[in-house]
């Protein structure tokens, strides 16, 4: 009896991690942009955003554009940084409508509540209806891409009920043991988008067919 009491403490603890109530922030991020937040170190920053890409480029520039480590501003605890001065002064004057969604993590991994890899350098990267994506590599986003809208639903929905404000390590550990119902291996998504590139029916975000020739 003592040890069947002991492993329902441990369990009961556990779940309670796993839940991400222990919120590590305290700062209140806008809605679905964090925290929490994906960052990097390097020497010059140790909460960096985006990889250290400039997020005022992607949307002037259409381009992903690293920041010059001289040029940086804090924001809600991360730093961000900028290729130039004009880029950081728009970013301070509005960063919502820079910031990345999810808090910079990758928006593919926010569709199964797995808070982890993160992109903004070339071909990770979309904007969509006016608001900055993130991936985890080209082939998150390719996944994410065949379903753009249901995606979106699963993620914001995730994002809202169990990563926001949560301890994204926790969260993460979760759902990589706890899988979403929707869940699909990386082997059968990759093998679902090779479907489609053959058929010609790949969409993308921004709502056109997508340019990629059939195989031959």
């Amino acid at each position: 009896m003592k040890r069947r009491q002991a492993l329902g403490l441990i369990t009961a603890s556990a779940a309670a991690l796993l839940t991400g109530c222990t919120n590590g922030s305290t700062a209140a991020g806008p809605a679905d942009q964090g925290p929490p937040f994906r960052t990097i170190s390097d020497a010059a920053a140790d909460k960096l955003m985006l990889m250290g890409h400039d997020p005022v480029a992607y949307f002037s520039q259409n381009d992903a554009v690293p920041g010059d480590p001289a040029i940086q501003a804090e924001h809600l605890g991360v730093t961000w940084r900028f290729a130039s001065e004009a880029n950081k002064a728009a970013f301070l004057r509005e960063p919502t409508q820079y910031m990345p969604q999810f808090g910079g993590f990758c928006s593919n991994g926010i569709n199964y509540a797995v808070p982890w890899g993160a992109g903004g350098g070339p071909n990770t990267w979309r904007i969509y209806r006016g608001k900055l994506y993130v991936f985890g590599g080209k082939a998150s986003r390719d996944q994410f891409e065949m379903e753009t809208e249901l995606n979106l639903q699963r993620a914001h929905q995730y994002w809202d009920s169990e990563v926001a404000g949560s301890n994204p390590l926790w969260v993460r550990y979760k759902r990589l043991v706890f899988r979403v119902p929707h869940y699909k291996t990386d082997a059968a998504l990759q093998a679902e988008w090779e479907a489609k590139r053959a058929a010609g029916t790949l969409p993308v975000m921004p709502g056109g067919p997508q340019v990629v020739p059939a195989a031959p």
